[in-house]
């Protein structure tokens, strides 16, 4: 397996990624979309998740496509931003069609960043129109690190961010990932440079620190600021799943979380892996296919994590890793 050719969700064919931030109020928001709906389906294992109309991506629910996936700063108040992309799409006439009307599908996950020094005293919620945005610039590059839902983001020790990762597989099928990286935990090892997926590195796409021997004792949490967590992901591929078979790519992607973030899946965060399918390429083996997608997606996930923390820029309450350990 090796990474698609911008080493990003993008590398799925259909898939489009936008951004937008607004640095006084250190939050921001990141959108999936496509030229047409793809499948989607959802697992949550945090213990702390905010979410909008994940409810329907169940296997068994009626909706069998989505046209967008909302990642947002803003905690509760950030589930707005799903409302400033489903105008957008229905303005482009997007949307499931009911009673001659278009009502576009638009789930969404959300991360604590109220606490991280910005601007928080608006009188109008911001999020709607940072979600109409970000649609608006959907593109096929993903600008990494201090972006979109990862702009206020932390982990433990350092700066959190956007992080995206792709591989391309032996049956010719692409993954990838897409994250906003904000847990309670650490994705360092430590006080170190080295990156728990450091295992899963290619290349040095995190900068080649390689894997230390972890220090004795618990690894570094938030637990001192109960509440202002999550971490956020979507995996994506161009192979024909359904709803049931993206389900099972969430379950396997959520692995990615706990290789690259330790602690993992704890009460305090709400940690959650949307899947999206564009069903491009068919599963020439439904089972041997499956199994070495929802690998991937867990390898990219990691990867995509470590990716996030790399790439933040200086700013905000925390140092950022290039600050503590970069050249």
């Amino acid at each position: 397996m090796r990474p698609g050719p911008r080493n990003a969700i993008t590398d799925v064919d259909g898939l489009l990624v936008g951004q937008s931030q607004d640095a006084a109020l250190r939050s921001g928001v990141t959108v999936l979309t496509g030229a047409a709906p793809f499948t989607a389906s959802v697992d949550v294992m945090g213990g702390a998740p905010g979410t909008r109309e994940t409810d329907l991506l169940a296997p068994d629910r009626l909706v069998q496509a989505v046209d967008a996936l909302v990642l947002s700063g803003g905690s509760a108040f950030g589930l707005d931003a799903a409302s400033g992309v489903a105008e957008a799409l229905r303005a482009a006439g997007r949307g499931f069609e009911a009673a001659g009307q278009r009502v576009p599908i638009v789930p969404a996950a959300i991360l604590f960043d109220l606490g991280n020094g910005g601007d928080k005293g608006w009188s109008a919620n911001p999020y709607a129109a940072l979600g109409r945005a970000a649609f608006e610039a959907a593109g096929e590059n993903v600008a990494l690190g201090s972006h979109g839902a990862g702009y206020g983001a932390t982990t433990a020790t350092l700066r959190g961010g956007i992080g995206t990762a792709s591989l391309m597989l032996e049956s010719g099928h692409m993954v990838g990932a897409l994250v906003a990286v904000n847990p309670v935990g650490s994705a360092t090892i430590g006080g170190g440079a080295e990156f728990w997926a450091a295992p899963w590195e290619i290349g040095a796409e995190f900068g080649g620190r390689g894997f230390a021997m972890p220090p004795g004792g618990p690894p570094p949490t938030k637990l001192a600021r109960a509440g202002e967590s999550t971490t956020i992901a979507i995996v994506a591929t161009d192979a024909a799943l359904d709803k049931p078979g993206c389900r099972r790519m969430a379950v396997a992607a959520q692995d990615g979380i706990a290789r690259a973030l330790l602690p993992a899946h704890t009460p305090l965060d709400g940690d959650l892996v949307f899947a999206a399918a564009t069903g491009a390429r068919p599963l020439a083996d439904p089972v041997g296919d499956a199994l070495w997608i929802g690998h991937a997606a867990a390898t990219c996930l990691a990867r995509a994590i470590a990716r996030a923390v790399f790439h933040a820029a200086p700013g905000g309450p925390q140092p950022c890793w290039q600050e503590r350990f970069g050249p």
